[in-house]
């Protein structure tokens, strides 16, 4: 493993997780980073919901509403909607699409979850990927144009209704959809009311990929920035890749990665970056679904102890399907809201009392979630009807 030359230095979970929180923003806002710096911090903002994504990114700025998010995204192309890491839909800076689109080429191949007799061959894969690229290349398609138009340029065969949807059967050239977006060929477009669109981000950038060697050395370099001390088994589960590639990719690295030992444990960080925090992590803040700091958390028992594991992780130990109280740095409950015009009715279910003062800041953390989603809010302390146990 990289870097085993020097004497491992000794960090204590309380400054890891102080440090993981300055860093993702979450010690305290971030008034010198706008929306698109903000998604670069986290290495990307989860926007299968775009209001979490909102969310996500507001709470960690100044004077970052939702308006303002989408106006980064829609109107001046400073954020990239498209596939990102494990396949999900992410907010990416521009900027940094060089580097993503490096990077996720550059990723092993995946299994196909499909049968033989759907799948694609490798060559029609790269062809149906040309088509979508051309087709996007200066326009804005819904599904159902893109499909057209993917299907005119390669062939019935790739019309084929042959996977299973949520109420029929898709064609057979959208199982490349993820793959396009990772290609750099496909991200997505403002909504034609209530469709979705596609269209090509090189056309909103006019950036070239990162080789990707370079690319991926990049992303670990953020990644351990930001959430590190980390192992190469979380680095592999953050990017849904294989442990042993995740290692080999680590090892690679060499001089570049320092050895920790988080609490008698063998982790990694930047070489040089083990200054931590004075002070153990405090503050109360509600994150939303599927937000950056809990999906890329290690390890799981120390950011969801006790109770909270059961609570607010999935049976498969899954992480940001339910909202999430942090106190002090640390899962401490679950929390739901529910929109009607401009009113949000959040309700908090805390895993143990608070105390006065974290009452107090809680307060505080839902006039700002209701300043960022531009409504007002009432908190109800109760039951959450979410979640494994709810």
């Amino acid at each position: 493993m990289s870097d085993t030359t020097r004497e491992a230095v000794p960090l204590r979970w309380p400054a890891v997780s102080a440090r993981r929180l300055e860093r993702s923003a979450l010690a305290a806002p971030a008034p010198h980073l706008d929306a698109a710096g903000i998604a670069g911090a986290l290495c990307g903002a989860h926007a299968q919901v775009l209001s979490a994504a909102e969310l996500s990114i507001g709470i960690r700025g100044e004077g970052i509403t939702r308006s303002v998010v989408r106006k980064a995204l829609w109107e001046e192309a400073a954020l990239i909607k498209m596939y990102g890491p494990r396949g999900t839909v992410h907010l990416l800076p521009a900027a940094d699409l060089p580097m993503w689109v490096g990077a996720l080429t550059a990723l092993p191949p995946s299994s196909s979850p499909f049968p033989q007799d759907i799948r694609m061959t490798p060559g029609q894969t790269d062809e149906v990927i040309a088509a979508i690229g051309a087709a996007l290349r200066d326009a804005e398609l819904t599904v159902d144009e893109l499909s057209e138009a993917v299907i005119d340029a390669t062939g019935p065969w790739a019309g084929d209704l042959v996977m299973p949807a949520f109420q029929g059967m898709w064609p057979r050239w959208r199982q490349a959809i993820t793959l396009a977006s990772h290609r750099g060929q496909l991200c997505f477009g403002p909504n034609r009311g209530r469709k979705v669109t596609y269209t090509h981000p090189q056309h909103l950038t006019g950036g070239r990929a990162m080789a990707g060697t370079a690319a991926l050395a990049r992303l670990v370099e953020r990644y351990l920035h930001t959430y590190g001390p980390a192992t190469p088994q979380h680095f592999a589960r953050w990017l849904n890749v294989s442990p042993r590639w995740a290692t080999e990719l680590f090892d690679s690295l060499g001089g570049a990665l320092q050895r920790v030992e988080l609490e008698g444990t063998a982790a990694w960080v930047n070489a040089g970056d083990t200054d931590m925090p004075g002070e153990p992590p405090r503050g109360v803040r509600l994150l939303p679904y599927f937000d950056a700091y809990v999906v890329a958390g290690r390890p799981r028992d120390r950011l969801y102890p006790g109770a909270m594991a059961q609570r607010a992780l999935t049976p498969s130990g899954q992480a940001g399907n339910y909202p999430v109280l942090l106190v002090d740095g640390v899962v401490s409950g679950v929390w739901h809201q529910r929109r009607s015009g401009r009113r949000l009715a959040v309700t908090v279910e805390p895993g143990t009392a608070l105390t006065a003062m974290q009452r107090a800041e809680l307060d505080l953390q839902v006039e700002r979630l209701a300043y960022v989603l531009e409504g007002t809010a009432e908190l109800t302390i109760g039951k959450v009807g979410v979640g494994p146990h709810a």
